[in-house]
């Protein structure tokens, strides 16, 4: 999301992984060049089996929450459509980087072309924020459905929900448009080479020879605007979503009422705590190989998608009754 957790310095390596021949100027590079996991290129091939196995879990995990949905007239509600947009958004944030990052690690087919690399950070990015996005309007429907029970079809009704859905939309892929714009008027004149797996916003303009420091800023903006209020929101919500199940008179009545959480508060700690890692990597882990923040970067974009899933493939009655149907 960003100059958010997944954002990756990666220049002061840079002149590592310069050749004689890309030290030559040049602007509006016609393609970039894509290292993989630099200092891991001898396992590339065994580091695609796991991510391949995440990303077919990914693939078809999402898609049979979105078939079983369509097919069981009950789960046509607002919980279950806000689980959609959910496994939509993951399956293309995954899809967004595996495919290219395994043609690298099978194939070495290291270039990508400019735009397709400024449209593939496009698409990371923006769906990073619509998931955090998608998560929030999951805190509040748990939060109307758990403290305003009786007005729960009134408020979260369809219209309501196409409108939460749209906003959610809206701002992922409004509040990314600026990256897009800085990456793409930037003179690169360093190196065409990027040290990554995929084409992630920092590595890019990195590479540019001009002052970036506007990019840097807003990417700062943005990411605290999104995880601040994003966060403090989803806390707000649990925080009374806590205080409607304690005041229920039994134990067995507020397990119960807690149970209907559980998926979603399993879902947040998978997309937050990792993102939450790879800032403070980031940020701090200076020192840190550059293989590392690299995998985790993978890491970050491709578990969440496999897991989704699971946990509510598991942890939700309906959906497993009806999968195992």
């Amino acid at each position: 999301m960003q100059e958010t957790p997944l954002c990756l310095s990666v220049g002061h390596l840079l002149p590592f992984y310069m050749s004689d021949s890309n030290k030559t100027d040049f602007t509006n590079p016609s393609t970039f060049i894509l290292l993989g996991i630099p200092g891991l290129e001898a396992a590339h091939v065994w580091i695609s089996i796991p991510f391949s196995a995440m990303y077919s879990i990914a693939v078809l995990g999402n898609f049979t929450i979105l078939f079983i949905v369509n097919m069981e007239p009950s789960l046509h509600v607002p919980m279950y459509y806000f689980l959609c947009m959910l496994a939509v958004t993951d399956l293309i944030l995954s899809t967004s980087i595996l495919p290219k990052t395994l043609s690298i690690f099978w194939f070495n087919s290291r270039e990508i072309d400019f735009s397709a690399c400024l449209t593939q950070m496009y698409f990371i990015h923006s769906f990073s924020v619509m998931e955090s996005g998608i998560l929030v309007a999951m805190a509040l429907d748990r939060y109307v459905a758990i403290c305003h029970p009786l007005r729960y079809s009134t408020i979260l009704t369809n219209p309501v929900v196409a409108k939460i859905g749209l906003a959610v939309v809206l701002r992922g892929s409004m509040l990314v448009l600026p990256h897009l714009f800085l990456a793409r008027r930037w003179p690169y004149c360093r190196t065409n080479i990027i040290p990554h797996s995929y084409c992630e916003h920092i590595a890019v303009v990195k590479l540019a020879c001009d002052d970036t420091r506007v990019s840097s800023y807003y990417g700062l903006f943005a990411a605290f605007l999104v995880t601040g209020v994003d966060v403090s929101f989803i806390a707000v919500s649990y925080t009374q979503i806590l205080r409607a199940i304690f005041s229920l008179p039994t134990k067995d009545a507020q397990l119960k009422t807690f149970w209907t959480c559980s998926s979603h508060l399993c879902v947040i700690l998978t997309f937050y705590i990792p993102a939450l890692f790879s800032f403070i990597m980031h940020r701090f882990g200076h020192n840190v190989a550059l293989h590392f923040h690299v995998l985790l970067a993978n890491v970050y974009l491709l578990v969440p998608p496999g897991l989704n899933p699971i946990i509510y493939g598991v942890r939700t009655k309906q959906i497993l009754d009806r999968l195992l149907r």
